[in-house]
């Protein structure tokens, strides 16, 4: 089944709208593998496809695309053996040391990442060295992933129909192309609080975030959506995901792209809780 034959399917619809419920309410809900089966990749992008043209329809912009599932020890904590992707929107962007509002997450956790901003189109994946040359710039980035799906009790279907488990991100001031590094020999270390809480390596996502940005490519090509010059790609975790809590404060050094500061609010507001709803 295509994904846009799939999003006709009324169980897409009601897993769509259990998680928008989640989102909304700030209370996160039971897993949707009852509703689109524990492996029906085809189902999950097609609920992830409704959520994001609702978005759209909405107002808001997609700048780009986040890869999940890139680190073996988060696939180790997630309990799944495979990468996935979701969308990118305007609203999920913070500058470096901006405050990110607690209140607008529910179950939240840092990533440390590199982020490649485009530089032009990519309509054949064939060749890697082509997506390697159609990288613009390379960022320290913090991706702040969060999950709609109560304690974080998801399988590969939860967290593709629930947009990848994102949540916001944070991208460093200053880019630097790849002429002047090699991704898979970038060192990461993450402090919470000045308190190193996750390290990792370029070759711990995916061996190297040049193949799961390849990958990306690959799979939107298949999906009918191109990735474009101007689209920012999150590429995945170089370490293990870290909660984070009110307050907190993450600083990701990426060497030898630079540093990169999540900042966030104190105040816990609605969201935050881990209850379940009635859908």
């Amino acid at each position: 089944m295509k994904t846009d034959e799939a999003a006709a399917a009324p169980s897409v619809t009601a897993a769509a709208n259990r998680l928008a419920r989640a989102s909304s309410s700030g209370v996160a809900c039971r897993p949707v593998a009852d509703l689109i089966g524990p492996s029906d990749i085809a189902l999950a992008y097609a609920v992830q496809q409704v959520t994001t043209e609702r978005r759209l329809a909405a107002g808001a912009r997609l700048i780009g695309r986040k890869i999940g599932l890139t680190s073996a020890a988060v696939q180790a904590q997630i309990g799944v053996d495979r990468p996935d992707f979701g969308a990118l929107f305007d609203d999920m962007r913070y500058a470096d040391g901006e405050l990110v509002p607690y209140q607008r997450l529910l179950q939240p956790k840092a990533e440390g990442e590199v982020a490649f901003l485009l530089g032009r189109d990519i309509p054949d994946a064939s060749d890697p060295t082509e997506v390697r040359a159609a990288v613009h710039l390379a960022y320290p980035a913090v991706e702040i992933v969060d999950s709609r799906i109560e304690n974080w009790r998801i399988g590969i279907t939860d967290t593709v129909a629930d947009n990848a488990s994102s949540g916001v991100f944070v991208i460093g001031d200053h880019g630097r192309p790849l002429d002047e590094f090699e991704p898979a020999r970038v060192r990461m270390v993450m402090r919470r609080d000045g308190e190193v809480v996750s390290k990792g390596t370029g070759q711990d996502c995916l061996g190297d975030p040049l193949h799961a940005l390849t990958w990306l490519a690959r799979t939107a090509i298949e999906f009918g959506s191109p990735l474009r010059s101007g689209d920012l790609v999150l590429s995945g975790a170089l370490g293990p995901m870290v909660t984070a809590g009110p307050g907190d404060v993450f600083e990701v050094s990426i060497e030898p792209l630079g540093t990169v500061t999540a900042h966030f609010s104190h105040n816990p507001g609605p969201a935050g809780r881990a209850g379940k709803d009635d859908g």
